[in-house]
């Protein structure tokens, strides 16, 4: 019987599921889990599979938690949350502070990190000074999040929005983004001081890190079959332009200032309480 794995099928990963690359040494029998979302927090609460991609931010919150499984350095989703941000009406960021902000889900998802992120680092925006709104809640229960955030209660964030109640929020549809030229600004910050966000890894059950490198060994080489393919999404092409390199590395040390930025981010965000050892948070690959 092979191991339980769930993940969306996308670039990245599609020759691995649709059988193109064999994984070595190990048995992979994907499960799929619709929305994606629900096996992160089932993979937290009840470690209900071997093998899942998870959300960046859950990862560091479970691991703080002590929870039972580590992660591998496959980073399958990456992006540029500077669109992530929308309001009712064109405003500068800074006019945020003091004002309550909505958050969909919970303050702890990876894209309301980076996005909270830009706000401070690209706009010097006082993140304390905001109250966030929640829609949902976090998928580590333990977590207790800062007294500045608090819940939506039920109401819709996108009404709440609408009627005033809320001056922006975090991944709420039908609005414009609050900064400018939203896309152009996320490859500027790419360009200008390496930034590049990473949402979504894979974690395995800490009794079946044997089988770790083989896991590891297969995504890669489904990886490799994607870049190799000569079709690139576009913004991983023009991630490629700006950086002369690979647009979707794997591997703690060709990641490691972006997994320092996210954990600077989660630490100022008071996510987590103390800054995890890097390398401790990764399997021997």
């Amino acid at each position: 019987m092979g191991l339980t794995t769930v993940t969306r099928t996308q670039v990245a990963n599609r020759a691995l599921k649709d059988g193109t690359v064999d994984p070595r040494g190990v048995e992979l029998e994907f499960v799929e889990v619709d929305p994606l979302i629900k096996a992160f927090r089932q993979m937290v609460r009840e470690r209900a599979y071997d093998v899942t991609e998870m959300a960046f931010t859950t990862y560091l919150v479970a691991k703080e938690h002590g929870k039972r499984f580590t992660a591998l350095p496959i980073f399958l989703v990456r992006g540029f949350h500077h669109g992530a941000i929308v309001a009712p009406e064109p405003r500068p960021p800074k006019s945020l502070q003091g004002s309550r902000v909505g958050v969909n889900r919970g303050y702890t998802v990876t894209t309301g990190v980076w996005a909270r992120g830009v706000l401070a680092d690209e706009h010097g925006v006082d993140l304390d000074s905001i109250e966030w709104v929640l829609s949902g809640d976090e998928h580590v229960e333990e977590y207790e999040p800062p007294p500045n955030v608090v819940s939506a209660e039920g109401r819709d964030l996108a009404e709440m929005l609408r009627e005033g109640e809320l001056a922006a929020a975090i991944g709420v549809d039908g609005f414009e983004p609050l900064i400018p030229d939203a896309r152009a600004a996320g490859f500027r910050a790419l360009a200008e001081r390496g930034h590049y966000p990473i949402n979504h890894l894979v974690v395995v059950k800490d009794e079946l890190l044997a089988d770790a490198p083989a896991v590891y060994d297969a995504f890669v080489r489904a990886k490799d079959a994607y870049l190799e393919g000569g079709e690139l999404d576009p913004m991983h092409a023009r991630v490629a332009e700006i950086t002369g390199g690979d647009p979707l590395p794997y591997g703690v040390e060709a990641n490691r200032a972006t997994i320092d930025e996210l954990i600077d981010h989660a630490l100022r965000q008071k996510i987590l309480r103390e800054r995890p050892d890097v390398d401790a948070l990764f399997a021997r690959v």
